[in-house]
């Protein structure tokens, strides 16, 4: 085994820095609170959680492209609302009840982190959510209400897929991005 040298300590440092960031800003948001005693017990809790729980280190692609990653919030934010609003459209028609199915939707990509974001933006767009993540193979299974066609349902998985196609190119790998541009 080689010896840890402070050039490998600071790069597993700069590769960790993105949750470390992430968990301080989940505690200050968890608090409601953004202030600098919320920080300084996020960075506290941050740290413990770090050195108590010894997770694999999750490898990043080390790119972010802002571009995309505004396109994609931009995107999200608008999906949230027609979402809010098509099912609250729904819970008003007394005409009928919305229809509900339940999809698989097998990724393209083989990365857990970019099936979990595709998951959880999936779950936070009202009408959607994610019953089960299949990380073997690759396949979220989600309930999506307001289904009453197969073009529906057709259109609920392609959703999902451009979910995942606006992820990759906003943090995927070189590599990820060419699988996702070559299934069109």
């Amino acid at each position: 085994m080689s010896p840890v040298t402070p050039i490998s300590r600071w790069q597993r440092l700069w590769r960790q820095l993105p949750f470390f960031v992430w968990l301080i800003a989940l505690w200050m948001l968890l608090w409601g609170q953004f202030t600098v005693l919320a920080f300084v017990t996020g960075l506290i809790v941050a740290v413990f959680v770090t050195r108590v729980f010894r997770l694999p280190p999750v490898e990043l692609s080390g790119r972010v492209n802002l571009w995309w990653g505004f396109l994609f919030v931009v995107e999200f934010l608008w999906a949230v609302v027609r979402g809010s609003l098509l099912v609250t459209y729904q819970v008003f028609d007394w005409r009928r009840q919305p229809g509900a199915a339940i999809i698989a939707v097998k990724l393209r990509t083989d990365d857990d982190l970019i099936q979990t974001h595709v998951g959880i933006t999936a779950s936070l767009i009202p009408g959607s959510l994610i019953l089960e993540a299949d990380r073997d193979r690759r396949t979220l299974y989600l309930h999506v209400i307001g289904v009453y066609t197969e073009e529906q349902l057709a259109a609920q998985h392609r959703s999902v897929l451009h979910w995942e196609e606006r992820i990759v190119r906003a943090v995927g790998s070189r590599a990820q991005r060419e699988l996702i541009g070559g299934a069109r």
